[in-house]
């Protein structure tokens, strides 16, 4: 018979389980009153199961390291804190990450919460997991402003993660467990950290194709968010898992038989859907759920790319497909390099049964995303192993506008690029431009540049000329036009969708304004002075504009004819000094 995947969710809990149990990412540890020693062996087996002639001395280390730095301190439910650090290392070393990773994990909050400095952290474990620990680091909400400092820590992550990826890899884990564990928080905090939960961190995961942690993630967001919901839904799932065998069993050894006939050695596996998905593709419906709405096919095949489509058409030839549902994610992968076949065939029952055909390899790469291509690789995840890669386009279009972006409007143009799939857009060469859905043209030039995107004019799209509004979409080839003088418009903010365009632009015009205004306050001041028969050109002439802004604490005459324009400083403050040619800096002045 097919072999039947079991829907296990787990829900929020007020309290972290006093014994260890196994989850789908490995041991997760409970109170450690047994003592350090015993406390830490769940997440040393763990890391020796997937490195076998790896040394545990140094995790040991740390463990000792950061069990002493925490010893005092509680969690809201109650256990000593260091079962966090702890578990949030047991996850990562069940999804088999390397030892810096793990010691890392294991001393994420000592620098945040505790004595233990970043320094001492170099000192005893090197330079490699200090930059790590650092960039998990969160910032002072005390000292930023609790929204501030919420944006600045995801662009403190975003930077750290182009250096080192396993930053972002040990955030998601340190999110899954807080979210295991959130029924010891009030509901307000509950609700605040679900929804960043689902606005930023399982977007995250997404993009990483660590599906293993997104899903998990998601359904306990759910469950946070929305929990009638979440039982109707898990409640009506399970119902209908009853009858997967009686329903879909026939379907599954037709598909079997199939690939067998056609010499494709595979495995066929009925894969359930995790809650969240079925509640978003049929919310308020789920009276006549079926189990073809629940359950996916999942054809595992043992070879290469070309016995997949071999598979294909094996499944094909034994159910109907339904025209223009197949897609071919092995020509074309995903942003997050996800390689599969998809299609849709017509059951015997008449069912829509959605199946999914890949091999074990990429099948490691579905669930694991980034953390494959990190184990297979030379397990370190510094920036030069990742250099060129496709599946970290969308990282380095962060890393573009990011550093434009005040702190607002960064954590919502973080939100935006990160809400949704991309499409490929193609260049002419042939290269991949991947782009959210509904993105125009514009926002394909500013992918391709700030600067081409600045200069568009017009583009070709698949050889016809269209306007900078015009979607572009899925396979499109695209051509953008530039002029010299061209430049970007306030009604460009109307029609583009990334958040990289939308920064660049709103920049520009801000920056555009800024002149104006300058200009403005130095038409006002030079007025003032040839009143009393000073030359304000003749002055710049001299250098005595430059002496006079820099006395009133301004680094350039530009600042200080852009203060005159605001309000912010009084034009008979600007007067007098050029009346006294009086240069010595105010101290009582603001600098900038």
């Amino acid at each position: 018979m097919f072999r039947a995947v079991s829907l296990t969710i787990i829900r929020p809990t007020a309290k972290e389980p006093s014994t260890t149990r196994w989850s789908a990412l490995g041991k997760v540890p409970g109170r450690a009153a047994s003592g350090p020693a015993q406390a830490v062996e769940p997440l040393i087996a763990a890391f020796r199961a997937a490195h076998p002639a790896a040394d545990p001395a140094e995790l040991r280390r740390a463990y000792e390291v950061a069990e002493r730095m925490h010893r005092g301190q509680m969690r809201k439910s109650g256990n000593p804190y260091i079962t966090h650090p702890l578990a949030v290392a047991t996850i990562l070393a069940g999804l088999g990450m390397d030892r810096t990773c793990l010691i890392a994990a294991l001393l994420h909050d000592t620098v945040e919460d505790t004595a233990y400095t970043l320094g001492e952290v170099r000192a005893d474990f090197g330079d490699e997991v200090a930059v790590i620990v650092d960039g998990v680091t969160k910032l002072d909400g005390a000292r930023w402003g609790k929204e501030t400092a919420e944006a600045e820590t995801f662009r403190k992550i975003v930077l750290a993660a182009a250096a080192d990826l396993r930053v972002l890899i040990i955030k998601l884990a340190d999110r899954l467990h807080n979210l295991r564990t959130l029924g010891a928080q009030p509901p307000h905090k509950r609700e605040r950290i679900a929804r960043a939960t689902l606005d930023l961190l399982i977007p995250f995961a997404d993009r990483l194709g660590i599906h293993v942690l997104k899903r998990e993630m998601d359904d306990l967001a759910f469950a946070t968010l929305d929990p009638e919901a979440f039982g109707e839904t898990q409640a009506k799932v399970r119902e209908v898992l009853r009858l997967v065998e009686a329903e879909l069993g026939p379907a599954a050894a037709m598909l079997r038989s199939a690939l067998a006939d056609n010499g494709v050695r595979a495995e066929v596996e009925l894969r359930p859907r995790h809650l969240h998905s079925v509640h978003k593709t049929l919310p308020g419906d789920l009276a006549g759920l079926r189990t073809s709405e629940v359950i996916r096919f999942l054809v595992l095949v043992d070879g290469s790319e070309q016995d997949c489509y071999v598979a294909l058409g094996a499944v094909h030839a034994a159910l109907h497909p339904i025209t223009g549902r197949v897609k071919d994610y092995i020509a074309i992968p995903r942003f997050n390099l996800y390689r599969a076949l998809h299609t849709v065939l017509i059951g015997p029952d008449g069912d829509m049964l959605d199946v999914i055909i890949r091999n074990r390899r990429m099948h490691e790469v579905a669930e694991y995303g980034l953390i494959a291509h990190i184990r297979q690789g030379s397990g370190g995840g510094a920036a030069e192993e990742f250099a060129g890669r496709r599946d970290l386009a969308w990282l380095a279009r962060l890393l573009a506008w990011q550093s434009d972006a005040p702190s607002a409007a960064f954590l919502d143009g973080l939100r935006t690029d990160l809400r949704e799939g991309n499409m490929p857009i193609f260049t002419p060469e042939g290269l991949i431009v991947p782009l959210p859905p509904r993105s125009t043209a514009l926002d394909y030039a500013y992918a391709l540049d700030p600067e081409t995107g600045e200069h568009s004019i017009g583009a070709l799209i698949n050889g016809r000329l269209a306007p900078l509004s015009a979607e572009v979409r899925l396979g499109n080839v695209v051509e953008i036009l530039t002029a010299p003088d061209a430049c970007p418009g306030p009604d460009w903010l109307e029609f583009v969708r990334t958040a990289q365009a939308r920064v660049h632009i709103q920049g520009f015009l801000d920056a555009q304004a800024a002149d104006e205004r300058a200009r403005s306050g130095r038409e006002a001041l030079s007025a003032a002075l040839a009143a009393q028969g000073v030359d304000l050109l003749a002055a710049e002439t001299a250098g005595d504009s430059l002496g006079v802004a820099r006395s009133l604490g301004h680094s350039s005459p530009e600042s200080l004819y852009l203060a005159l324009a605001d309000g912010a400083l009084p034009l008979d403050d600007a007067l007098s000094r050029f009346a006294t040619r009086d240069f010595e800096p105010d101290h009582s002045a603001p600098p900038e």
